[in-house]
């Protein structure tokens, strides 16, 4: 790739950098890759897999004269990559962290009723005309089932299982009992055993998109935008997404409503009925869109094209701060010094006038900055030790210095250090 660099033809040091994993690239490259260029990141693969090894982060610098160095940072535990991007990664502070919003429990719904759809005679009757020969689960087992979830089932789910379990007598599974149960219940038909809670810790798509996403319930969404509850009961699937019974709604849902919780996604599901009954007689719905609840000043953007103060941002409710691409003068933080709820910032190099203000956001779980800024922080030992999660944002890509200074960061956790690895060699000059 540096031997195709116009700086190198133009007696300039020329630079390259990213990450190759087995299964993809992200490289900070100008122009499009040369066939030669794009068969040496397929030499490299191969080596990966060869060796095990799931990716390794990278820059390279080649001087006019062709004297070369490359700097390569190898996987790390303490390190999740930063998905589509040649940034070195977000550094784990504390082991098992969650970013706040999937630790979220769902908001109480004392007053949510089944809605009026909801007819479990009705169910009944129609999953018994379609399913003659079925075998149901006894009351002990659906009872078993409960104390195992910790939740009370809805009654049509109930229903559901007193007329098929999907099992045989030996708790061995009947393929065509479940064939027949999927048709009939219009989704493929998770065993009574085997109904689960949605865990919003597998929904979690690490630091790098989670810190800067938040949960709002607003007063007319049917389904809050959670990444799981306890009350997300999974009773089926669709072959990739889940189908779940929701006994914890929104404020405008019913108890009971059935809801599709997309694998594409990490927070929020979708309605697809307002109970097992429309469900199963085919009477879908959908929640209009724009109305998930996540949408309020809970997040806020500064920079270029987005609210040109720190002030407009400022707010009681402000969990995510992001200071974009900006070219005028650095901003200040005081506005935003207090909040209760500030949890994550992230900032572009240079667009803060006083990196010790990070200081005083004395609830910060998340912190996105510069390096130089982070050196400001480390130098005056002013390092929030709130932080779980943080990431250094570069310019240049040049992984190796980046590295070094990653590791006094992961020394003050007493975490794991990276391991870095810098070759320097003659290429030669540009053909």
């Amino acid at each position: 790739m540096l031997d195709d660099d116009t700086d190198r033809r133009a007696a300039r040091p020329a630079r390259v950098a990213g990450r190759i994993s087995q299964y993809g690239t992200s490289l900070a490259y100008r122009g499009s890759m040369s066939p030669t260029s794009r068969t040496a990141v397929e030499d490299i693969q191969r080596a990966l897999a060869r060796g095990g090894v799931q990716e390794i982060a990278f820059s390279a610098e080649a001087q006019p004269d062709g004297q070369t160095t490359l700097g390569l940072v190898w996987p790390s535990p303490v390190v999740e990559p930063a998905l589509g991007y040649p940034d070195l990664g977000v550094l784990v502070l504390v082991e098992g962290s969650f970013a706040e919003p999937w630790l979220r429990h769902p908001d109480p719904t004392p007053g949510a009723v089944p809605a009026p759809s909801a007819d479990p005679e009705l169910l009944e009757r129609t999953l018994r005309e379609r399913l003659p020969s079925a075998v149901g689960a006894t009351e002990e087992e659906i009872a078993a089932a409960e104390t195992r979830l910790g939740v009370t089932l809805s009654d049509e789910l109930k229903v559901l299982y007193r007329v098929t379990q999907v099992y045989g007598d030996d708790d061995e599974f009947d393929f065509e009992e479940a064939e027949r149960a999927g048709e009939a219940v219009g989704c493929e038909l998770s065993g009574l055993g085997h109904l689960y809670s949605v865990d919003a810790a597998v929904r979690h798509p690490g630091w790098d998109h989670g810190a800067t996403r938040t949960v709002g319930i607003a007063p007319d969404v049917a389904v809050q935008g959670l990444a799981g509850s306890p009350g997300w009961i999974g009773f089926g699937s669709n072959g990739g997404d889940e189908f779940a019974v929701d006994l914890t709604p929104g404020p405008a849902g019913y108890f009971g409503q059935v809801i599709l919780v997309d694998h594409e996604q990490s927070l929020g599901a979708c309605l697809v009925a307002d109970s097992l009954t429309d469900f199963v007689l085919g009477r879908m719905r959908e929640e209009p869109r724009g109305r998930r609840g996540d949408k309020l000043p809970a997040e806020a953007e500064v920079g270029i094209g987005c609210l040109e103060t720190i002030q407009a941002a400022a707010h009681p409710a402000l969990e995510v701060l992001s200071i974009r691409a900006w070219d005028g003068i650095p901003f200040s933080l005081a506005p935003v010094v207090g909040l209760p709820r500030l949890r994550t910032l992230t900032a572009m190099p240079g667009t803060l006038a006083d990196p010790l203000e990070i200081a005083q956001l004395t609830g910060l779980e998340f912190l996105e900055i510069g390096a130089q800024e982070w050196r400001v922080l480390l130098d005056a030992g002013a390092v929030p030790r709130t932080l779980k999660a943080a990431a250094i944002k570069v310019r240049d890509q040049n992984h190796l210095p980046v590295a070094a200074l990653a590791n006094e960061i992961l020394a003050l956790w007493d975490r794991p250090k990276i391991t870095q690895t810098l070759l320097a060699g003659d290429l030669g000059p540009p053909i």
